[in-house]
């Protein structure tokens, strides 16, 4: 079975210390790569180099990016994954502390393959995490970039 990691764009530290801490005991063998702002996000997905940028999308399994982001917004960036031949196919779920009916609707408009509203208690957060974890890292497939074909 492939280690895919989680790449999750969250600007809260205290969601990152919950979020971290609820997957990697859903999945302690999947590395969790945290990152706060929308431009991070896009540098690590996109950088300068592109064997770095391929190196790095080989070993995700899911992004988890939520949708209010400082720099660049969590909708901007996933509108710029689902514009790449790079990232395109690249499992993006999005969340939020809000219930914005409008980021909701926008979220799929662009390609987003799953919208959670982060729960507020403590143990529905974590519940929440530990199925994203398990369903996107153990029941999910996810293509190595090398056998993504490009469309250019």
């Amino acid at each position: 079975m492939d280690i895919h990691s989680i790449l999750v764009v969250e600007d809260n530290p205290d969601d990152q210390v919950l979020a971290v801490r609820a997957l990697n005991s859903a999945s302690e063998n999947s590395p969790v790569i945290v990152l706060e702002d929308g431009q991070q996000a896009l540098d690590f997905l996109f950088g300068d180099d592109a064997r770095c940028s391929s190196s790095n999308l080989n070993s995700i399994g899911v992004v988890l990016l939520d949708v209010k982001l400082p720099k660049v917004s969590g909708l901007e960036v996933l509108k710029s994954i689902r514009s790449s031949p790079l990232t395109d196919w690249l499992p993006v779920v999005m969340l939020t502390s809000s219930d914005e009916p409008a980021d909701l609707l926008e979220a799929y408009r662009l390609g987003a393959n799953s919208f959670i509203t982060k729960q507020i208690n403590y143990r529905e957060f974590t519940e929440q995490m530990t199925l994203l974890a398990r369903y996107w890292l153990h029941v999910n497939k996810v293509p190595k970039t090398g056998s993504v074909p490009s469309s250019g």
